[in-house]
């Protein structure tokens, strides 16, 4: 074997074995499929917890069911897709909390450990006795003895580094006393791996669980210093939801690999602190670290209805995005038509309920605007644009055309010009920069490449045209109603799911040619 033989092949066999891990883990990531009969559900039973959350709630965007580790339900509602990634909002804090586990499994801290430990340079130069018994485990169950009007003080799009705003604020009470749901104590678990390791969470996270689960896809919104915000931001795909979920049912396994401490899993799902005593709230059931206990089981969960809900004793995970308000709801709807169908064996096979549900998931859509079956819209109002006083979502001026049979909505701000291509009945996909609000500020812009978005409207009257504009990495879906006259247009924005307060409508007048 001559020198350049000898050099090369380490190098060969360096990239064969990476080739066969990388074909290992794209592998190891895939999450088998099964009928629910095989599974111990009937597919009618599903069928009708579908139908449910389709007709119930608004909007429910992604869905999967896993039960012994199969997946025997998915869907999405169009536009929303399985590739998108969507905006956890505090589901987030369910894997800010996993990080610090993997962190304590490393030897890098304790949850004992006190808060003001991690930031000598960010604490005030006489903490408060409340300040300096805080620990990390009160940061994990939300009992840091702070109170809501204090926590509201605090602004995450400050440029100054804000652990030393959270450090100081008022602690009122003793910490590990009060329950008091706590984003910036959320962030506080972020900023403390960060510190520790180096590395933003979310780099933290990939090699460790991400890339494990084969979670490819992810963002995390940061702060002005590179901090990942811990509480929130993270957007990853609704089946990366169930993969997680079902490595907290596994209790940290995942392919026969121990991802996660087994002890950590059951500290983090349960019960750490009381937080009500209703026993018909799922709000009442006791918080974990960054996991809420539920009626059944426990769940990480999100604004909009992000949801992770595990349930142990069924060997069950349910992952949804959604975009409503209605999150007990989706909840409800869970425990009241699916876990009474699951089943402790196989159920026989039922071919045609099998392929009815797959019909059903294969063919979901969000709600859009029905047209007026008496009216085709009053077209001369195509072609026509209004100009806008100053208002809350900056919009200065709005035009609307026809293009290939479908009608294109354009919105100038200061930022300018957005057009807006509406599907006339049915969902047309695109990007735009137009995104009102403080989570469009958090998601960025894509690196210049806007927004992913899709809308679908149609003429709900002879002088009224209605459409909605789905964001569909989010779960914000405005719906936008435009009303002609002669003098005047109105646009009237309803941005549902208390992503946005109610704006009252904006009246524009003509631009004349």
């Amino acid at each position: 074997m001559n020198r350049i033989t000898r050099t090369l092949w380490p190098a060969v066999f360096a990239c064969i074995a990476w080739w066969a891990l990388t074909i290992q883990a794209a592998t190891a990531a895939e999450l088998p499929r099964s009928t629910p009969e095989q599974q111990g559900i009937s597919s009618a039973a599903v069928s009708d917890f579908v139908e449910a959350l389709d007709t119930e709630i608004e909007d429910v965007h992604g869905l999967m069911v896993l039960r012994h580790g199969h997946v025997v339900a998915e869907g999405w509602w169009a536009p929303y897709r399985p590739e998108f990634i969507h905006s956890l909002f505090s589901l987030s804090k369910s894997f800010a909390s996993t990080g610090i586990g993997l962190a304590i499994d490393e030897g890098h801290l304790s949850v004992h450990d006190q808060v003001i430990s991690f930031f000598p340079d960010a604490a005030p130069e006489e903490p408060t006795w409340q300040l300096e018994a805080m620990r990390v485990s009160d940061l994990l169950s939300m009992s840091t003895g702070h109170i809501g009007e204090d926590l509201r003080a605090f602004s995450f799009d400050s440029d100054s580094p804000l652990p030393e705003a959270f450090l100081n604020l008022p602690v009122a009470h003793k910490p590990g006393t009060h329950f008091n749901y706590n984003t910036p104590a959320s962030y506080m678990l972020s900023a403390i791996v960060h510190t520790l390791t180096g590395e933003n969470l979310l780099d933290y996270l990939r090699p460790r669980l991400l890339d494990p689960l084969g979670i490819e896809e992810a963002t995390w919104s940061t702060d002005s210093q590179g901090v990942a915000h811990g509480g929130f931001g993270l957007s990853i795909t609704t089946e990366s939801i169930a993969r997680f979920g079902q490595l907290y049912l596994q209790k940290g396994e995942w392919e026969g690999e121990q991802l996660l401490p087994a002890e950590w899993v059951e500290q983090a799902t349960s019960r750490q602190t009381s937080n009500g005593s209703n026993p018909d709230g799922d709000w009442d059931q006791g918080y974990g670290y960054q996991f809420w206990r539920s009626r059944h089981g426990y769940r990480g969960d999100g604004a909009g209805g992000q949801f992770a809900i595990v349930l142990p004793e069924q060997d069950a995970v349910v992952a949804t995005t959604s975009g409503t308000s209605q999150m007990g709801d989706i909840m409800s709807i869970v425990w009241d038509r699916l876990l009474p169908a699951m089943q402790d064996e196989p159920l026989d096979e039922n071919p045609a309920e099998a392929e009815r549900l797959r019909e059903q998931l294969s063919n979901l859509s969000i709600r859009i605007p029905a047209a007026d079956p008496d009216t085709n819209g009053n077209r001369e109002w195509l072609g026509g644009a209004w100009q806008f006083e100053e208002n809350d979502f900056d919009i200065n001026a709005l035009a609307v055309r026809d293009q290939d049979d479908q009608t294109v909505v354009v919105i100038t701000t200061p930022t300018g010009e957005h057009e807006i291509v509406v599907g006339n009945g049915a969902w047309a996909a695109d990007r735009t920069g137009l995104f009102p609000g403080a989570v469009g500020s958090l998601l960025g812009d894509d690196q210049g490449q806007g927004h992913r978005m899709a809308a679908a409207g149609a003429w709900t009257g002879t002088d009224e045209f209605t459409f909605r504009l789905a964001y569909t990495e989010t779960p914000r879906v405005a719906t936008i109603t435009l009303q002609f006259s002669e003098a005047s247009l109105t646009l009237d924005i309803d941005q549902i799911g208390g992503f946005a307060p109610r704006v009252d409508p904006l009246t524009g007048t003509p631009i004349s040619e």
